[in-house]
């Protein structure tokens, strides 16, 4: 703490007095004396000298040590209450770093707060991480399960079939014998019996696709399981550019090929240029997708009508017709939103998606090898929508918007 009663700053006491200096400033001075410099003797007790004197004097009674106070001595003064008072504000200031650094900053310990943390991380993957254990366990029973009722329905069919041949090869053998070895009278004669034989023929039917020869792939479907490895490719969402050569003349795209903005007029564009859509506000990706696993997301909040998707890179781009309009024909598969309806389209069947709010962003996940296109609202962690598809051709990221714009993000 800085010396209060010996500083020769120090702010007067209870009982003392400022200087009361020319133009209202006051100057420290005991007992109302003023303890400044006087000014220049006369030898006069009264006249102007001590006149002005007692003017600038706070005594008591103003009698007593009336000096007169020099200009420098009145700036001296009023700079040094000045330097008290930021002495003062320092001595606050440096009390309150001490007080913070004994007291808030030990207790601001992170130690305690991390190890918290850490354990948490820990505890809540350990339980992540017993659930799909525990998931599965129970798939993989599932698939045995399933396997095993195949194989059962199998060895039954082969049995059956099995015996039908062994009483088709008898009533044929049984047949050519009365065939080679019989005359017509005998064959009339023997003409019931031949017809109790051959009932047994008709009662064998020709073999038929059944359903319940083929592995049910439904045996594997898991909520928990599809929703965690979306979330999981999706996190790793693979860097989209969008191809010039494609984009409407309704369309503007950015300087990074990463947003498009849909403009009610059309732009002055090369619409000979065979690769570009020249009525519907579409465009493509550009670079194509034939295995693997692939993921992008697509940010959409400042849109009320998009598409998003993947299509065939022989899908038409000229004209008008459904057979260019994205999800109206076999080679697209799209995810639709205009205004507050949401949908699936594909080869011109609408699937409507019900939607408690609509989402910011969406992902959209490509499974070559699992046969599946999956539209993924990051933010809830939910799925959109799921199709199954056997892809015949590459596919191409694709995308329409008819309403402000839609940008790829990483």
């Amino acid at each position: 703490r800085l010396p209060t009663p010996a500083a020769p700053w120090r702010r007067p006491g209870p009982g003392e007095r400022r200087l009361r200096l020319p133009g209202g400033a006051a100057g420290p001075g005991p007992g109302g004396a003023a303890p400044g410099p006087r000014g220049p003797p006369t030898g006069l007790g009264a006249g102007p000298g001590a006149a002005g004197s007692r003017a600038g004097c706070g005594g008591a009674g103003g009698a007593g040590g009336a000096g007169w106070l020099a200009p420098s001595s009145a700036r001296g003064s009023v700079f040094q209450n000045k330097l008290v008072d930021q002495c003062e504000r320092l001595q606050l200031q440096s009390a309150a770093i001490a007080k913070h650094m004994a007291e808030v900053l030990p207790a601001k310990s992170q130690s305690t707060a991390a190890n918290g943390a850490r354990e948490l991380v820990i505890q809540r993957l350990m339980f992540v991480g017993k659930v799909c254990e525990n998931e599965e366990q129970r798939l993989l029973e599932n698939v045995h399960t399933e396997e095993e009722r195949v194989h059962q329905s199998i060895l039954t069919q082969q049995e059956h079939w099995t015996e039908a041949l062994q009483k088709l090869d008898a009533l044929r053998t049984y047949l050519v014998d009365m065939i080679t070895n019989k005359d017509d009278q005998g064959l009339v004669r023997a003409e019931k019996e031949i017809f109790e034989r051959t009932e047994v023929a008709e009662g064998i039917l020709e073999p038929q696709e059944s359903v319940k020869l083929n592995f049910n792939q439904q045996c594997v479907q898991s909520p928990l399981l599809h929703r965690l490895w979306a979330s999981a490719v999706l996190s790793c969402s693979q860097e989209i550019l969008i191809d010039e050569k494609t984009v409407s003349p309704h369309l503007s795209l950015s300087e990074d090929k990463k947003t498009l903005t849909f403009s009610p007029k059309k732009a002055k564009l090369d619409l000979d240029c065979p690769d570009r859509f020249d009525h519907w506000p579409n465009a493509l990706a550009t670079a194509a997708f034939q295995t693997g696993l692939h993921a992008w997301k697509i940010s959409v909040e400042k849109s009320c009508a998009y598409k998003l998707g993947v299509c065939y890179g022989s899908l038409p781009r000229k004209g008008s017709g459904n057979e260019v309009r994205l999800g109206f024909n076999a080679a697209s598969w799209v995810f639709s939103r205009y205004d507050k309806e949401f949908r699936f389209l594909h080869a011109g069947q609408p699937q409507p998606v019900e939607l408690i709010k609509s989402p910011a962003e969406i992902g959209v996940l490509v499974d070559f090898a699992g046969g599946e296109v999956l539209f993924y609202d990051p933010d809830s962690c939910a799925i959109l929508f799921s199709h199954r598809e056997t892809f015949a051709a590459p596919l191409y990221p694709v995308f329409a918007v008819a309403h402000h714009s839609i940008s790829l993000v990483q």
